[in-house]
């Protein structure tokens, strides 16, 4: 495949192109096209060129403006597929606005309200063993945490249990996908390679989850009120039909996987950075001791808890867990003035936008301040985008927020974190945007006489 030579690209390597740095400093590598070709630059992953958009104005032309003629990567789709199936993540256009109308009524604002109280139960829960002075990795920490409250809400399924085991077999997948996109002649699924063992083994630990959670409702008549009720229950408008046990794994998985990863991400971001700001990590706590005076915060004081939001927001555009967004075009286009040929893989990186100086001033800071709905109201549109645009903005972007926000609030109250000596912290990317080694945190309760 090859694109108009008239769009900027950086330098690259003879036949690999700029593999190495998309394998081993892939955030650097989009700074860099962004910084030498501006808004719109290409780089080489071998034979494929990648046509980059880091500028809010050509995300609305590429996610809102022509998002009928893109569809998702294939590379996302064939190396995605064993895992996410064809859920909501991977699913082609006219599928996904199907499956989409039929999942939404499950992420409407009265129903995600109807999740704080669990939200907070379990992250108080969460921190009852944490004794001052002990550390914790809080990236695994908060994994168990967003991964047992995903399980509660969406699927009335206490999976704490099983947390080790999903965590585990969701690295194997995502270390396995990392390595397939950034390989300059990927190794096929069908190959009985050891990393190909290693992931559909992943594969198989996660579906015998996710069946088991399915077959176990389906012998059941109770409406539990959850999402699995309501898609074991809906019916298409279009011919009466039910969703087959495929096509409910499929959604289950991607809203699973996708429901518990990123928000633990964003935490675990949100943790460190106020570890490294203690003015903003005092001035946090203070709002939160002020509205809740040591009780569990519930959907009601979320008003009132705005700098906690602007904590969170903050995290999340120093670290967007989704870090880059891919589309492939499906006609010939004119993007900025470039010809763009069908089949053209065109990446949106959220993390370059995120660190556009004219759309957020000094931007390696971190400043909760940006986020007042003052100063928000100013930005673009899509000059931040943590879920994404479009017809296909996340569809748990509420839920998402609403749990970042809870989750702070109630540890902020029984804890302070420290930032253990002796570690390297650095972003790794996989699917998301993880911390590559874990944050490790130094545990301090918190004994006051508004704080239990």
């Amino acid at each position: 495949m090859t694109t108009s030579m008239s769009i900027p690209a950086i330098k690259g390597a003879p036949l690999l192109g700029n593999m190495q740095a998309f394998r081993n400093d892939r955030l650097n590598l989009y700074l860099n096209v962004n910084r030498t070709c501006g808004d719109i630059g290409s780089f080489r992953v071998g034979r494929q060129q990648i046509i980059l958009v880091t500028s809010a104005e050509l995300v609305q032309t590429i996610l809102v403006d022509h998002a009928a003629d893109f569809e998702k990567s294939p590379i996302l789709r064939y190396f995605g597929g064993p895992v996410l199936g064809n859920g909501l993540l991977t699913s082609k256009n006219e599928f996904h606005k199907r499956q989409r109308k039929l999942i939404a009524p499950a992420f409407q604002h009265r129903r995600i309200s109807s999740y704080a109280d669990i939200m907070a139960d379990y992250s108080e829960q969460l921190q009852r063993p944490w004794q001052t002075g002990a550390t914790i990795n809080v990236a695994h920490d908060m994994m168990r945490l967003t991964l047992w409250i995903v399980g509660k809400t969406l699927f009335d399924t206490d999976v704490l249990t099983e947390a080790e085991d999903v965590g585990d077999a969701l690295t194997e997948a995502m270390l396995s996908f990392n390595a397939k996109i950034s390989s300059p002649i990927p190794t096929p699924l069908s190959w009985p390679t050891p990393q190909n063992r290693r992931f559909f083994n992943a594969v198989k630990r996660l579906d015998d989850i996710i069946y088991h959670i399915i077959q176990k409702r389906r012998g059941s008549t109770e409406d539990c009120g959850d999402l699995l009720s309501m898609l074991l229950q809906s019916h298409y408008e279009d011919d009466g039909s039910f969703m087959t046990d495929q096509q409910i794994r499929d959604e289950a998985m991607t809203l699973f996987l996708a429901g518990h990863e990123t928000t633990a991400n964003a935490m675990a971001w949100s943790w460190y950075l106020l570890t490294q700001n203690p003015i903003i990590y005092t001035q946090f706590r203070e709002e939160v001791d002020h509205v809740l005076a040591g009780r569990l915060p519930t959907a009601d004081d979320l008003p009132h808890l705005p700098y906690a939001l602007q904590v969170l927001k903050e995290a999340m555009r120093l670290y967007p867990p989704a870090y880059m967004i891919s589309r492939q075009a499906q006609r010939d286009l004119t993007i900025a003035g470039y010809h763009v040929p069908a089949s053209t893989i065109i990446a949106i990186s959220p993390y370059a936008i995120h660190r556009r100086p004219d759309y957020f001033p000094d931007p390696e800071r971190f400043d909760p301040a940006r986020w007042t709905p003052e100063r928000e109201e100013q930005l673009p549109r899509h000059a931040y985008m943590p879920f994404g645009g479009g017809p296909r903005v996340c569809i748990g972007n509420h839920f998402a927020m609403m749990e970042g926000q809870i989750i702070l609030a109630t540890l902020a109250q029984r804890v302070t974190f420290t930032l253990a000596a002796d570690q390297r912290v650095e972003a790794e990317t996989l699917a998301t945007l993880r911390p590559r080694h874990g944050i490790k945190l130094i545990v301090e309760r918190r004994e006051t006489d508004q704080v239990m």
